[in-house]
Order: structure tokens, then sequence, then C-alpha cells
């Protein structure tokens, strides 16, 4: 699944347009962003995931014999293109923010530096790759904060399709998932795999006492036991302390992992009523595990009414953000070089503002509060910028131009976001470890302020523009209107 070949993932205006260059000698260097409009789930952010796919998928890229043939058959393509396409390599650059960072519309997650054939190939695949796992990462994040941690990820047989169930699990175990039931996703990404058994196992013995039994003779160290197949109270969770009586008369030390779990049922009842069971059979620090259908509002209702869950296992409405199930990411020319070094910056107009490209080749500068370690915004800049925190600076909004924020000298630090990925075709990025991403990412979501992470209205980040940039895209607007004016 990691190393099969995507060149041919992609529209197939990709690659008329591609023989349109090509036949016309068009190949300037251009500049694409990735971005989107909107953040998912009605959040207040979102955390971008999927560069390593990226990186694997630029690396790959070549046309194969299948492909050339393939494509000739099509009768879309003249046999001087295929030619070129059967030497094609990806030559350009790519800059990236790196997985795990919480971001937030409009701003460039990925930027790619190229000659024109060469960028609008890597369109659709980089969409692809990149608006599927931020999606689910975003998602994932959502459910671990309401839960306060403790969540696993258990939606590969509701997902769509294998890589969207494997690279979900990744996404979901960079956005704080302590472990998923994928055992494709551990093996690939080395992250903790987790899992406990079906109700088929319980109805497949004569009793469910003898089921328990036969689990913890199995697993004595790992002994998480459903609960919930006949009747919660009065057989699961008795059965269980009898088992977890018997392991200790065996003399067998304290499991590692011992517990039960909840499947159906009103779970911030069944829950507490367990715990008071498990406590006064003196299994104190038995885990209360639960599933069924739970997304980020079940949870933080549950644990509002009290709910004795300790760990939480979330499938279908994880993995599939059912309430959101597109991350809404476009890829959009910003700039086509001079021939002479420099950019000309391009701007996509629309009736709706949101629609309104912010032209030019651009970075991010993310502006932190000193103090706290907070984010004060986001700053979308011109490549060339630079700001010093030892002075001040005013940042405003870019449509309500009114509304500014002074930040003061030595009260904020700068850090840019837009890191090298390929440059000239060879790549420049070591992708961490999964499981260092997840480190990182819980340290990215601690710079948002709680206003920014609640459920219901969340407070707004800022992401503002650079004066050189607002003032580069009104007179590009300007422009526009002017040609319009003389027609």
């Amino acid at each position: 699944m990691s190393r099969y070949n995507l060149t041919l993932l992609t529209d197939l205006y990709e690659l008329t347009m591609m023989q349109g260059y090509y036949e016309n000698g068009s190949n300037a260097t251009v500049v694409f962003d990735v971005f989107y409009r909107n953040n998912p789930s009605g959040s207040a952010y979102a955390i971008v995931a999927g560069l390593e796919q990226v990186i694997e998928y630029i690396r790959e890229l070549n046309f194969d014999k299948d492909d050339i043939a393939y494509l000739k058959s099509t009768g879309f393509f003249h046999d001087d293109f295929l030619e070129y396409l059967a030497g094609f390599h990806f030559s350009g650059d790519i800059y990236a923010i790196p997985e795990g960072t919480v971001v937030f519309p409009k701003e460039p997650l990925l930027k790619v530096v190229a000659p024109i054939i060469e960028a609008q190939l890597v369109e659709t695949a980089i969409l692809n790759i990149i608006n599927h796992q931020s999606l689910i990462a975003t998602k994932a994040s959502r459910v671990v904060y309401a839960a306060g941690g403790g969540v696993m990820e258990f939606g590969l047989r509701r997902a769509q399709g294998p890589d969207a169930g494997t690279y979900g699990a990744r996404a979901a175990v960079i956005a704080g998932c302590v472990g998923t039931s994928n055992v494709l996703a551990g093996k690939m990404f080395d992250i903790p795999v987790k899992g406990t058994h079906a109700h088929s196992w319980i109805m497949s013995f004569k009793t469910e006492l003898e089921a328990f039994r036969n689990y913890a003779r199995l697993y004595p160290d790992n002994c998480l036991l459903l609960v919930d197949t006949y009747d919660t109270l009065k057989s699961g969770v008795p059965h269980a302390i009898q088992i977890f009586d018997e392991l200790k008369a065996a003399g067998i030390a304290k499991p590692r992992l011992y517990g039960i779990r909840l499947d159906s049922g009103d779970l911030a009842y069944l829950s507490k009523k367990a715990r008071k069971m498990l406590d006064d059979a003196g299994y104190t620090d038995a885990v209360i595990s639960a599933s069924s259908d739970l997304d980020e509002y079940l949870i933080e209702s549950l644990r509002s009414q009290g709910a004795q869950i300790t760990s939480w296992g979330v499938g279908t409405n994880l993995i599939t953000s059912k309430d959101c199930p597109a991350f809404g990411g476009v890829y959009k020319l910003a700039a086509v070089s001079d021939g002479n070094g420099d950019f000309i910056p391009k701007i996509k107009v629309s009736e709706n503002i949101e629609k309104v490209t912010n032209p030019g080749n651009k970075t991010i500068f993310r502006l932190y509060d000193k103090e706290t370690g907070k984010i004060r915004g986001d700053l979308i800049s011109l490549v060339g910028e630079h700001y010093d925190p030892s002075q001040p600076l005013m940042i405003f909004d870019p449509i309500a131009t009114w509304k500014r924020t002074w930040l003061d000298a030595g009260s904020y630090t700068v850090r840019e976001l837009l890191v090298p990925v390929f440059k000239s075709g060879e790549c420049v990025y070591e992708s961490p470890s999964v499981m260092d991403i997840q480190k990182y990412c819980t340290k990215e979501l601690g710079t948002l302020w709680d206003e920014s992470r609640r459920f219901a209205n969340p407070q707004t980040v800022y992401v503002d523009l650079s004066r050189p940039l607002w003032d580069l895209k009104n007179q590009l607007l300007d422009n526009i209107h002017s040609f319009k004016d003389k027609r």
C-alpha cells in the first residue's frame, strides 16, 4: 500500500492541460498554493497531515510502459507528448507546513514552485492526500480533547476503503489517539495497536463465564472483557469480577491492563454502576472502556454526566469525520515566473469574497504571545519579508481593515511555518516518526487559547495579510476593475 505507483492518480484534465502546455512551448516556473477556506466540523483550527505520503508520491513519480500504453489507448494524447512523459520526473521545489501543526483557513499548507507542466500534474494527488489526512487528524484532535485523552481509533471496518482506514489511523494517532485497531497501520507506521474481543467470542462459548475464563487464560496481562453481551450489570460485570478474583487466586501478578468494555446501553449510567461494583470488589484501578458510535459531542456529554469511563474506542464518526466528510482544500495558481528570477503575481477573482485568492510567492509567520506561548495570530506574507520581535507590529483584518491590533515590542515571538521539502526535485526533508509527530502536535494544540478549542462558537484565530501583500492584492483587484471599466 505504501509503495505503489500513484502517477496516474490524477484527473484527466491535468494531463490534457500538460499536453497543451507542452505543445504550446509553455513551461514557465509557477507557484501553486494548497490551502483550505473553512475549518471542518465547526472548529476554529485544523491539523495538517499527509506530508509523508506526499513525499513518497513525489519520489515515485514516473510513467512506466504500462502507463504510457494506457494513455495512448485513450486517444487523447499525441506520440511526442507521450515520449516526453516516458522521461518525466519532478524537478521543482516544494515547501510545506510540518505535519501535526495547527493551521487556519487561507494559509498555504503546501507550496509547489516548479515548471507548470510538473506543477499541474501533482495537483490532484496532493489534494487527495492532504485533504483526507488533515480532515481525520482534525476530527481526532477534537475527540481526544473531549475525552481528555485515552482515545483508541477503532474505525477500520467503517472507513471508505483500505487506504482511508490505514492512513486515517495514522492521522488519528498524530492528533493524539493512543493507538489503533488497524494492524496494518501498526506495522507500516510503528504505532500502538490495541483491541479486546467481540461479542462473537462470548457467544461461541456455552456461557459468558467460560468465554471470559478462556480469554483471561490467553491474555492474563491484557484482560479487557466485553460485558454487555447478555446483561451488563447482572451478568457481565459480576462475571468479570469473578475472573479477576480467579487471576488473583492463581497468583498471577496484577495485569498490566485489565478491566471491562461497554459497547451499548446508557454508558453514563452503566459506567457509574460498574465502577462501584469494581471498586467494592477491590479493583479500583480496573479500566472501564467504552465504544458505541462515540464522537466528541457524545463524549463531552457523557463526561458532564459523571460517566466513569477511562478509555474510549471511537470508530465510525472519527475515521469518516461523519459530520463533515470533506476538508475542502484547493490548489490555486499564485504566481508565474517572468524568466528573470522574479514572479508575476496572479489572482483569481470571484463574487464570493471567500474565493478571491491571495496572489504572489508567499510564506506564513506565526505570532506568539511571549509570556504565554499562545498564538496571537498568523501573518500571510510575501517571500522576503521579515519581522523583528524587538519592534512593535500592527496587524489588521484584511477585510474589516479598521480592526487592528498592536503587538508591543518584546511582547511576541515569530516563527516561519513553511519549510523546504524538495529542492530541485531532491527531497531535503526527513519525516519524523508518527509518535514524534504526535508529541509535536500535542505541543501545537497547547498553543491554542482554550476559547478556540470549545465546540460551540469557538473564538476565531486571526489570519491576516502583511501590509505589502494586502497592498499587492488590492492593486491587482483595482487593475482588474479598471480594465473592465475601459471595456
